[in-house]
């Protein structure tokens, strides 16, 4: 391990140690700007931490982002830099993200080696879909126009370092929904004197079934999950009021709004049948991520350059991903680096006994600064 992947891992492995959740990542923040700074970056600190690297005259500029937040999860690894604070950790590898893209600034800083402006974006509150809107609000595309912008992630059970994206829809959208039903609950007994609504929403959670086994194509990737079942009722009480919860995913968003009108006519068609009433919201906190052809043909050109081993026509992820409220804005892609295929490095993201692999650390600063090079060409490579 020569000293850079040294210098990376003790950075990853100390972000590992002390994770914070979402729009909470005070120290997180502070190390990030911190490390742009003695880089000799242009570096804003408001949502989320911004920092700037111009080489060359060009005016291109490209944007790289990396995610900073942890998740609500007690660590159960065994290794000696396991989370300090307990029932938080990095249980999705943000933290082996932020540290490759702080190698890509530093090796960039080192080599100026392109022509135009890099923005490098470390954003908050991944994990509940808030952070990238959060940053745009604040002003992050009208103070910097990127004309591309990238994100990287890391894949479980993926051989190590392998690249994997496609064009056009890469991760599915994430809709929560919440139903409630209102109708006579009364005496466990008697269950003709009034409407429980217990019997209600179980008709209910099976008619939503059909929505993508019947009503939507079986090529759609749409998932209906109801995960909650919450009544009133007690021992010998049949409930009148039941409430489900529940999640929905879709790879187009013509998918996603059929979803929700085949919901709402479920909804009012079974509490109609039944005489009584019912509420439903529905809400969309990650769009589909859909990756532009022109970033997207960039990363596997850049990959295969590498060496790397590069899938450039993966099939879309079921997983959701704040990263696409950039990428409807401005063309972009996201793509997956292989984290490996067992141990910790292997197990699925979110699990309490996951960790990111440090081989990764060099390799994905090493696709970071060479797809920075390949979109933004010194000009002495222009000439040659």
């Amino acid at each position: 391990m020569d000293e850079f992947h040294k210098r990376l891992t003790a950075m990853r492995q100390k972000f590992h140690q002390e994770p914070e959740l979402g729009f909470e990542e005070h120290r997180t923040k502070a190390r990030v700007a911190e490390r742009l700074r003695q880089l000799g970056l242009e570096v804003h600190e408001g949502v989320g931490v911004i920092g700037v690297l111009r080489s060359g005259g060009g005016n291109r500029v490209i944007g790289l982002r990396a995610d900073m937040d942890a998740l609500p999860i007690h660590e159960i690894g065994d290794q000696d830099y396991v989370s300090k604070t307990a029932g938080v950790m990095h249980a999705c590898g943000h933290d082996g993200h932020m540290t490759m893209l702080l190698g890509a600034a530093e090796t960039l800083a080192q080599s100026r080696d392109f022509d135009g402006t890099v923005v490098f974006i470390f954003q908050p509150n991944e994990e509940h879909g808030l952070g990238a809107q959060a940053m745009i609000a604040e002003g992050l595309l009208e103070r910097f126009e990127l004309e591309e912008v990238y994100a990287i992630h890391n894949l479980p059970g993926a051989p190590v370092g392998q690249v994997s994206t496609s064009q056009g829809q890469i991760c599915a959208s994430e809709s929560l929904f919440e139903i409630t039903l209102n109708g006579q609950g009364g005496h466990a007994s008697m269950p003709h004197v009034g409407v429980d609504t217990i019997t209600v929403g179980a008709e209910m959670v099976l008619a939503l079934q059909t929505i993508v086994s019947r009503k939507l194509a079986p090529s759609s990737g749409a998932v209906v999950s109801v995960t909650e079942f919450i009544t009133d009722g007690q021992r010998n009480v049949l409930p009148g009021m039941t409430r489900l919860k529940g999640d929905v995913r879709a790879r187009q968003p013509e998918d996603r709004l059929a979803v929700e009108r085949f919901m709402r006519q479920i909804t009012s068609g079974i509490a109609a049948t039944h005489g009584i009433t019912a509420e439903m919201s529905f809400d969309t906190e990650f769009i589909e991520t859909l990756n532009a052809k022109t970033p997207t043909e960039a990363v596997a050109r850049v990959s295969r350059a590498l060496e790397l081993e590069t899938i450039a026509d993966r099939p879309p992820m079921s997983f959701s991903e704040d990263f696409a409220h950039f990428c409807a804005a401005v063309p972009g892609c996201f793509l997956l680096l292989g984290n490996g295929e067992s141990g910790a490095n292997g197990q699925p993201l979110h699990s309490a006994d996951y960790d990111f692999n440090d081989a990764l650390l060099p390799i994905g600063a090493a696709l970071w600064a060479d797809l920075v090079r390949d979109r933004l060409p010194s000009r002495k490579t222009n000439d040659v």
